[in-house]
């Protein structure tokens, strides 16, 4: 399978890209990044405790308002080169709406495998990591070539989509550590869990958008 080459049957790769990228142009001229870090990521501690607090966003909502917040520009650049690279290609295969899922669930499993890593940190999770994951998840299930000497075929795709996610960690980690962008708060249990939720979505998602075809 090939990706498809136009980026008119990727709406929904463009319009999350440049939402991204416009909230964080908005917070970055306000100066109100440590305001925009508390307000809006996904704080695991909150969870065991009351959840909402007072001034700050529903708990509910932060796996998704922490997409919108980078700690820099580096951050934001890295993330949104590889989401519009994977997400137009999984986009044109899988269709729009299947496309928002794969996003959306991917930013909530990253919180979710987050929390299980540290259900009593107060650091917050920023940054639109998880949820790209589950986008090259789905697109390391879709468009992944099997180099691995396996003769079952479904199990050599799997094996070539976990090379993919930890290629992908890998590079979380150099970026991190060579320019700072997270520093050692790599958020690895969030990049895992939602390259899981694109790597279980992909086939459901594929056969449910052809279904009948």
């Amino acid at each position: 399978m090939r990706p498809p080459e136009s980026w008119n049957r990727a709406p929904a790769t463009v319009a999350i890209a440049v939402v991204t990228a416009a909230s964080w142009l908005l917070v970055a001229m306000s100066g109100a990044l440590q305001e925009a870090v508390q307000w809006g990521g996904f704080i695991p501690v909150r969870v065991g405790s009351s959840g909402d607090v007072p001034g700050l966003l529903s708990l509910l909502l932060t796996p998704l308002s922490a997409t919108l917040v980078h700690a820099n520009a580096l951050h934001l650049l890295f993330n949104l080169v590889v989401h519009l690279y994977c997400g137009r290609a999984v986009e044109g295969v899988l269709g729009t709406r299947s496309l928002i899922v794969v996003y959306v669930v991917g930013a909530y499993a990253a919180a979710g495998a987050e929390y299980a890593a540290g259900p009593h940190s107060p650091i917050a999770l920023i940054g639109a990591s998880g949820a790209i994951s589950s986008v090259i998840g789905a697109y390391a299930m879709l468009f992944g070539r099997n180099r691995v000497a396996i003769s079952a075929p479904a199990l050599a795709t799997l094996v070539n989509a976990l090379w993919v996610a930890a290629g992908w960690v890998l590079l979380q980690l150099l970026v991190g550590y060579a320019f700072g962008t997270m520093g050692c708060s790599i958020a690895i249990a969030a990049h895992i869990g939602g390259f899981l939720a694109g790597l279980l979505l992909a086939r459901p998602l594929l056969l449910w958008r052809w279904r009948g075809a």
